[in-house]
């Protein structure tokens, strides 16, 4: 690999035949050669890209001249355990490019090689995370608050993840790129190829981008960042992106055509008893395809046309005792890429975890894409559709429209979808936007449902922030309140924690191409949190003591739901943490709630205590996850959950997560148990191949459902799926159970970048 002609290299030292890149608007300036980076008093780093002519072989060996005479980047800053102190485990980073790509190689020291961490080889593999691992942020835009992140561990184990004002994380966001790692004497390596046309940023020659690098080295608990961050932000603080570092000397091409077009095949044989006409072992086949056109460096238009989902993975399956929808995540590669642009009113791309009755977990999504192709989880027939989404100078935009086709097996009618969002930057941190949906028809009416709104979410400071919306829907036929608002306060610093928030819904408010979990209410929270770090006990990380009141009322002012709790947590330096909960609420039920086959519970009011503790195993030990034992009132009778769900490691190639929950429910009505339990299994061949197998059985749906996948990225961008599926009523007649359903399908895509 060699020097750009733009550059002399005497030893160590780089020339440049040209002026330095212009410094960034904020933090040091522009580090002068052979100097790559500089940190000011403030912490604040600026780093600087090389240009090379020959690149380099992208194999996970260092061995290429450029990592003897450039210096590498280091003096990494902790997080976590001890904020603010150098790196335990040092780590160099060269960061390179040429004419097509860039490149981000490291060289991670490791002062225990054997202890690393790392069993997770897959294409965005849910545990490559909590494996040692090296985190790579890019703000293209330099706007501090969006960007794209590169996670990759010592196995091979990469995962590309899209980044929404510094919050919303889109997993599932993918894009072309090549890895490759080792592992050595003195730690790992790493080699990372990112072709600059994989990207969208700002025309012009020279610019800055944001950028910071966070080392996980799990074995430590250990977190260090290029430019520092503050461990007030926990895990999540390289999302952070208005702490990382200015990158300066790239000269990224020029726009391009920057058009990709992804064709597809599908085979598949399906039987479906289920239906009405039911039919078995039908043969089928379709053909499709996608287009991907960059018309600016910052917008981008997709055009899709007979989509197919049949690659992606079943959903998994819940235990609902709640009389409140329950809510399933988006997989479907098409609606992913710049999903957290759509994000309205605070809110990310999925409920939060935890309280059933909090007004936050009842905030409703005014765009929710699984409005569109599906109706009570079986595809409807997306014909064609279109959306342009990413940046336009200080503005962000998210514009889709797309037409279904009907589908009589679920009663489903041609519909037109359309949504709008923009968003405008303003201060540092923070935006203002605005959002409209529409659908047409509306469900079960003739004319078009609408919902329009508008949001703020102000951030000030490291940990206060300000979130607001107002939002109204037209539904035809409806009358009365159709509006919804929120208002919340939240202060979350390392030490001390405070949350207030206000959230009403009207009873006709009906976001038709969004999600509603509960309507007709006002929905207030507060909730403290005090946290300290001891140092008397070196066991110990961080204690936390909480404690939070939810109050819901109905429309006309009637108290439906009261929780207040307290609760203890706690972090281990070795990754462990447990935590205990102390709950004493109260429901109004204004109508009969029907919670299991022939148990009814009946209207009126009910007060119930329960206690829940909870104990995660870290995920550095070969058997991880959430062990949990919850026992207490559930309103007239008495409930008791265990569960547990992990991970068991094998091998670094195959492994297990289990899951378990039990309810056992005991009421005046009746006695019953809920189970769910799933299994998943992946074997991995290599970071492009691999098969897995998902297995759930949910005893309060009679469901047993088992999906086998296997895929194979035989080449950058495209893909080869063999997928099985069946559902089977486990209690139903016949041995070993009533087949509902059943399909086999093949799937191939091709990628053409031009």
């Amino acid at each position: 690999m060699k020097l750009a002609p733009a550059a002399l290299v005497l030893g160590t030292v780089m020339v440049p035949a040209a002026a330095p890149a212009a410094p960034p608007a904020d933090g040091p300036p522009t580090p002068v050669p052979p100097a790559v980076m500089v940190r000011d008093a403030q912490g604040r780093v600026t780093v600087r890209a090389v240009r090379i002519d020959d690149p380099p072989r992208v194999d996970g060996v260092l061995d290429e001249d450029a990592y003897r005479t450039i210096r590498p980047i280091a003096d990494f800053i902790q997080q976590e355990p001890d904020e603010g102190r150098p790196a335990t485990e040092p780590t160099e980073v060269w960061v390179l490019f040429d004419s097509e790509h860039l490149y981000v190689s490291a060289r991670c020291h490791d002062s225990h090689p054997e202890r690393i961490v790392a069993n997770d080889m897959r294409r965005d593999g849910r545990n490559i995370g909590q494996n040692d691992n090296l985190s790579v942020m890019i703000d293209t835009f330099h706007d501090r608050r969006n960007g794209y992140e590169f996670l990759v561990n010592s196995i091979g184990g990469l995962q590309d993840n899209q980044v929404t004002d510094e919050r919303d994380v889109n997993r599932d966001w993918n894009t072309v790129w090549r890895l490759r790692s080792q592992r050595d004497a003195l730690g790992w390596t790493a080699e990372m190829a990112i072709p600059f046309r994989s990207l969208r940023y700002r025309a012009g020659g020279d610019q800055v981008w944001g950028l910071n690098i966070r080392r996980t080295v799990r074995w430590k608990n250990e977190y260090s960042y290029l430019s520092p961050v503050p461990r007030t932000y926990g895990v999540r603080g390289i999302l952070r992106l208005s702490s990382a570092a200015s990158l300066v000397g790239l000269e990224p091409p020029a726009a391009a055509l920057n058009l990709e077009v992804k064709p597809y095949a599908v085979s598949s044989l399906r039987a479906d008893r289920a239906t009405d006409p039911a039919f078995g072992n039908e043969l089928d086949g379709d053909a499709g395809f996608d287009v991907k056109y960059g018309f600016t460096r910052g917008l981008t238009a997709d055009f899709t046309y007979r989509t197919d989902f049949a690659q992606v993975e079943d959903d998994d399956q819940q235990v609902n005792l709640t009389r409140f929808s329950v809510f399933f995540p988006e997989k479907r590669e098409f609606f992913l890429e710049g999903q957290g642009i759509y994000a309205f009113g605070g809110v990310e791309s999925a409920p939060r975890p935890g309280n059933p009755f909090a007004a936050a977990s009842n905030t409703p999504f005014l765009f929710f894409s699984r409005q569109i192709g599906l109706v009570a989880g079986r595809p409807v027939p997306i014909r064609a559709g279109g959306r342009v989404t990413g940046k336009a100078g200080r503005y962000s935009l998210g514009l889709l429209d797309i037409q279904t086709g009907d589908s009589p097996v679920v009663s489903a009618r041609a519909t037109n979808f359309a949504v709008a969002r923009v968003k405008r930057d303003i201060l540092r941190r923070s935006y203002v936007g605005v959002i409209a949906t529409r659908r047409s028809p509306a469900v079960g009416a003739a004319g078009a449902s609408l919902a329009f709104g508008a949001d703020a979410n102000l951030s000030f400071f490291e940990s206060l922030n300000l979130v607001g919306y107002y939002a109204r829907t037209e539904t035809p036929g409806a009358a009365g309140r159709q509006d919804s608002y929120r208002a919340r306060f939240d202060y979350d610093a390392d030490r001390l924690g405070v949350q207030v928030e206000r959230l009403t819904v009207g009873r006709n408010f009906n976001p038709e191409v969004g999600f509603l979990r509960r309507r007709d209410f006002a929905g207030n929270l507060a909730q403290v949190r005090l946290s300290r770090r001891p140092r008397s006990w070196r066991a110990l990380r961080k204690v936390s003591l909480e404690a939070g009141l939810d109050y819901i009322t109905d429309g006309a002012g009637r108290l439906e739901n009261r929780q207040a709790r307290a609760t203890a947590r706690t972090e281990m330096q070795a990754g462990d943490s447990w935590s205990v909960q102390y709950e004493r609420n109260f429901e109004f039920l204004p109508a009969p709630f029907t919670i299991a086959p022939g148990v009814v519970v009946p209207v009126g009011g009910y007060h119930f205590p329960s206690l829940r503790a909870a104990y995660t195993l870290a995920p550095q030990r070969r058997v991880s996850g959430d062990l949990t034992l919850a026992r207490g009132g559930f309103y007239a009778g008495d409930r008791t959950e265990a569960g547990y769900r992990g991970r068991v490691e094998l091998s670094s190639r195959l492994f297990v997560e289990p899951g378990v929950t039990v309810n056992w429910v005991d009421l005046p009505q009746g006695r019953f148990t809920a189970r769910l339990l799933s299994g998943r299994a992946t074997l991995t061949f290599s970071p492009t191949l691999w098969v897995g197998a998902l297995v759930q059985y949910n005893s309060s749906a009679s469901l047993l459902s088992t999906n086998v996948r296997f895929r194979w990225e035989y080449r950058p961008g495209s893909d080869v799926f063999l997928v099985y599926s069946d559902g089977r009523d486990p209690l139903g007649p016949g041995a070993p159970s009533l087949l509902l359903n059943r399909s086999l399908t093949f799937k191939l895509t091709r990628l053409f970048r031009f």
